[in-house]
């Protein structure tokens, strides 16, 4: 089966320039996506451009990562109805290495492999380039009507917050970026987002004027949820990539709670089952939904891939932990079922502050639990906290030592899905 045609039964295809396929599968061809830099990590939206340059590199291509250090300056309006806040040099660079670290964890860039995975940063030719060069060498080529007549555009262009020259000139400089790679590197292809389709064919437009060749691209459809929620968001915001911003156990539960909707589209896209496998998990599950078989393998398949199986196994270690037994009363936890509690947000708490009493609302907010006082209120007001498993009223509970378990622990629950420990430490409350 060609890439194309495993793209397309996955879903992942939606526009795609003709000649594309013909191009794969005449030869070794080199492809490349672009990151956007504004966090030190990727979070689980870039994950479909990551499983294509994977896609890509498995099916005996080169993958080349772009990441924007120069258009991540400037602020891509595709999608977007305000302008960006611009990144200075140290935080791009930053970001670029903390990509780079990740990127290495999918994708094989071993000088060995002929078709090696290659990282550039578009700020390497930008840098030298000046402005009347810029002018001369790349505006000249694409006019303000074709420019004009991209939906990125033409929406803000008509929006009331408009679109400034900077935003505008996106367009330009992602198409140069193709122009670029095309006549030092050999790229032939560009993969995005289906909201990048009218940046793409700009590059493949331009290529076209100023070389006189002819290059290729494709889009995937922007992922969303069945329910109409933005995919990759919960109510602390990204799911990132980085452990340390998501914990291998949090991820893992993003992807276990999904909607049987939902499971049943992104098996496809975010594994790598083939497909009678898939066909025979989505058939033993509608025989039983209730043993969600789907989102099993599907939080199962991506844990592994994004974080290895080790801290797939202590993710599903300490769901079970915390959601087999519901009833069993923390009291008769033991430490180690306490301490085993990987990847549940901790909290400290300074012992002073149990001595004399704490109450549930400060501590709430202190731990993290709450984003302030008065979302705890309203949080316990609503049923939505639990205290060592046991639902939480009275939003004047004083919390003391009597609570703690083992001398040492307390468990908060917020909702039916997040839990936290707290630790007592001495010094300031923070989060670990």
């Amino acid at each position: 089966m060609s890439i194309i045609s495993e793209l397309r039964w996955r879903g992942m295809i939606q526009d795609i320039i003709p000649g594309t396929e013909a191009q794969l599968e005449k030869e070794m061809t080199t492809g490349y996506i672009g990151f956007d830099p504004t966090a030190t990590s990727l979070h689980i939206g870039s994950l479909v451009p990551i499983l294509l340059l994977v896609h890509l590199q498995r099916a005996g291509h080169r993958p080349v990562a772009l990441v924007g250090g120069a258009t991540g300056m400037i602020g891509d309006p595709s999608g977007k109805s305000e302008e960006r806040n611009l990144l200075n040099e140290e935080t791009l660079a930053a970001n670029v290495a903390g990509i780079r670290h990740q990127l290495e964890k999918y994708l094989d860039f071993s000088p060995s492999n002929p078709n090696a995975a290659v990282m550039v940063n578009n700020y390497d030719w930008f840098k030298d380039i000046r402005f009347l060069e810029f002018l001369r060498d790349a505006g000249k080529h694409i006019t303000v009507n074709y420019m004009m007549a991209k939906d990125s555009v033409k929406k803000r262009f008509e929006g009331e917050v408009g679109i400034s020259y900077t935003e505008f000139a996106y367009q330009l400089m992602q198409g140069y970026d193709f122009y670029h790679l095309y006549t030092t590197a050999d790229v032939k292809l560009q993969m995005g987002g289906s909201d990048q389709w009218g940046n793409i064919t700009t590059g493949t437009e331009f290529i076209r004027r100023k070389a006189g060749k002819e290059a290729f691209a494709f889009t995937c459809p922007l992922i969303r949820k069945a329910d109409g929620t933005k995919f990759g968001k919960t109510e602390k915001g990204n799911v990132w990539l980085d452990p340390e911003k998501t914990t291998p156990y949090q991820f893992y539960q993003f992807w276990l709670n999904t909607s049987d909707e939902d499971a049943a589209s992104w098996i496809k896209i975010f594994t790598f089952l083939e497909e009678p496998a898939i066909k025979e998990l989505i058939s033993g599950h509608q025989q039983n939904p209730a043993d969600r078989l789907l989102q099993k393998a599907l939080a199962r398949e991506i844990t592994c891939f994004v974080h290895g199986i080790p801290e797939y196994e202590k993710a599903v270690a300490t769901t079970e932990k915390l959601f087999a037994n519901q009833n069993k009363p923390a009291s008769e936890m033991s430490i180690e079922d306490l301490e085993g509690l990987e990847g549940v947000v901790k909290a400290g708490i300074p012992g002073t502050a149990l001595e004399a009493g704490m109450d549930i609302v400060s501590l709430l907010a202190e731990t993290g639990v709450a984003s302030s006082k008065g979302e705890a209120r309203k949080l316990i007001q609503g049923g939505g906290i639990s205290l060592n498993r046991e639902k939480v009223s009275d939003a004047q509970l004083l919390v003391t030592g009597a609570h703690l378990l083992h001398n040492r622990y307390i468990l908060l629950q917020k909702g039916k899905k997040n839990y936290y420990l707290a630790e007592v430490e001495e010094g300031i409350s923070n989060i670990k």
